[in-house]
């Protein structure tokens, strides 16, 4: 009975050794890819032009008068 139980682990490790080594490749486009990353950093980068106003330079504050 232990022999039984030797084999049939080294042959569960065998299969799992095996699923282990599966590799899935993607490919993508390398022309698209990079489009679709120069869109999402425009989006990120915009600013919004008419809802908020430029900021305007504050005037030098006045100097305190000494006591």
């Amino acid at each position: 009975m232990p022999q039984f139980a030797l084999r049939g682990a080294a042959g569960l490790l065998a299969v799992a050794g095996l699923a282990g080594c599966v590799t899935i490749n993607i490919y993508f486009p390398a022309a698209a890819a990079e489009k679709a990353a120069d869109k999402i950093i425009d989006e990120v980068w915009r600013t919004p032009k008419a809802s908020t106003p430029a900021p305007a330079e504050a005037a030098p504050a006045a100097p305190l008068p000494l006591p």
